[in-house]
């Protein structure tokens, strides 16, 4: 069902300064996020607001999100994950046919930049989207999370209001996602938090104990040697140093077992990443390398996140399938009648699709194209193609007749013109051979038993 267009124009935004060739004030003023020195209290309160009933309060949330976005670890499998879904190209077909006009479209950077905040629904939650036309290319704003309450479809001016406009007002907007999703990123925020604490007293550890300690010491009561040895000391670089007098006993007490400690810190570490990436990738050895990691149990793994990223993968056809066909109709894009699809191949390993290969010649000998194996492989065709190939063909004709020739003429028979010596004379042999061969074994029995004695000399009377 199609939206009225009950207010023209679109959404803008800008801060509390407006924007260059600015007409009017913006829809939304925004305000810079709250970046770093976050701890657990602030996320609990940041979940606690979001779940408040009457008037759902996100921002802190969201603000948060920006923040912990600035760990490594974090951002990269995000970017794994959604950079499997970019590099699988969309095709628009129609009868089973490529539409040329709308795969113009959508070969365009705004349909990637599209896919991407599809994907981020998952990551943050939702998506809030706007469509246009610039010229004759389709385009889109994502409108800032913060401003927006999907639970009573309001778009806020400030960041901090409760109340706000109906989006309905606004013509082909585009939802995606879910109302009350907190968001892969809620998950992710309490470890990113941990580890971020966890480094921060790693690097404190370092820094103590993992420089030497300088010892300066004065004559006791000479307040100038004292501050001699001062400036001595703040000259002579940032390491910890002890300034002490003569009398003054001084013990310095390290870490019983420095090495452990450091290793503490590094698994918590460790745990903190491995606990992302199962839950952005399924897996970790396709992150982290382990100990304990095979061949094969990483072959498992790199199935389970392939599952994930099918998932991906037909999370967004669905919504250009069934949540956009309003937003195409309204652009003047006509895909009744047709669906976008990934026409791509499924990937296989060239070793893998050499083995294939060789096995469809070898055993169903099936013929594959030249022209296929040159694509296929990345391989140069060469310019004289045809010369080669001619070659080929001709050195292969000589050497099955030289093979044909060498069948019908045995190089050991003596006489070739004489078929009948040549068919009888094996013949003859192995008769010999077999006669030969049966007079040898009656004649060792004979001399196993020996000779039977006659009548008079037998022991038995019979």
């Amino acid at each position: 069902m199609k939206k009225k267009n009950n207010r023209a124009g679109k959404i803008t935004m800008s801060g509390n300064t407006p924007r260059p060739g600015q007409k009017g004030p913006a829809t939304i003023v925004l305000t810079q996020p709250k970046r770093f020195g976050i701890d657990i209290a602030d996320y609990m309160s940041a979940i606690r607001s979001f779940e408040n009933v009457d008037y759902s309060r996100r921002y802190k949330l969201y603000d948060l999100f920006s923040d912990i976005l600035m760990d490594t670890h974090l951002s990269s499998v995000i970017e794994k994950r959604k950079k499997a879904v970019l590099s699988s190209a969309i095709e628009f077909q129609r009868n089973g046919k490529p539409d040329n006009r709308v795969n113009e479209q959508i070969r365009s950077p705004w349909f990637r930049r599209l896919i991407a905040d599809i994907l981020d629904a998952k990551i943050w939650g939702f998506s809030l989207m706007q469509f246009y036309r610039q010229g004759e290319w389709i385009n889109y704003d994502l409108i800032p999370r913060k401003h927006v309450d999907p639970i009573r479809r309001i778009i806020m001016r400030h960041q901090t209001d409760i109340t706000g406009t109906s989006w309905d007002e606004y013509p082909d907007l585009l939802f995606v996602g879910s109302p009350d999703d907190f968001g892969l990123l809620a998950k992710a925020a309490i470890w990113v938090i941990y580890k971020r604490n966890d480094v921060a007293d790693w690097a404190q550890f370092a820094e103590i104990f993992g420089a030497p300690i300088r010892e300066y010491t004065y004559p006791t009561d000479d307040d100038e040697a004292r501050q001699r040895a001062l400036a001595d000391a703040e000259s002579t670089g940032s390491m910890s140093v002890f300034v002490h007098a003569q009398e003054t006993v001084m013990e310095l007490r390290e870490a019983a077992n420095k090495t452990g400690s450091s290793d503490l810190y590094d698994k918590l570490c460790e745990r903190c990443n491995s606990e992302i990436s199962k839950l952005f990738l399924g897996n970790t050895l396709t992150t982290e390398s382990s100990e304990n990691g095979t061949q094969a149990l990483g072959t498992v793994h790199k199935k389970v996140e392939d599952k994930g990223t099918e998932s991906d993968r037909q999370d967004i056809l669905d919504v250009l399938n069934y949540n956009m066909t309003d937003i195409f109709a309204a652009m003047g894009i006509n895909t009744d009648g047709g669906e976008f699809c990934y026409p791509g191949k499924k990937e296989i390993e060239p070793s893998q699709k050499m083995a294939i290969l060789t096995q469809l010649k070898t055993n169903f000998n099936l013929p594959v194209s030249d022209d296929y194996l040159y694509e296929e492989f990345g391989v140069e065709k060469p310019d004289n193609y045809d010369e080669l190939k001619k070659q080929q063909e001709e050195k292969a004709l000589e050497i099955d007749a030289a093979k044909a020739k060498a069948i019908e003429t045995p190089e050991d028979d003596p006489d070739p013109e004489d078929k009948t010596k040549v068919e009888k004379k094996p013949g003859k042999d192995v008769q010999k051979e077999k006669v030969n061969a049966v007079k040898n074994a009656y004649n060792w029995l004979k001399r196993f038993f020996g000779k039977a004695p006659g009548k008079d000399g037998a022991a038995l009377e019979w």
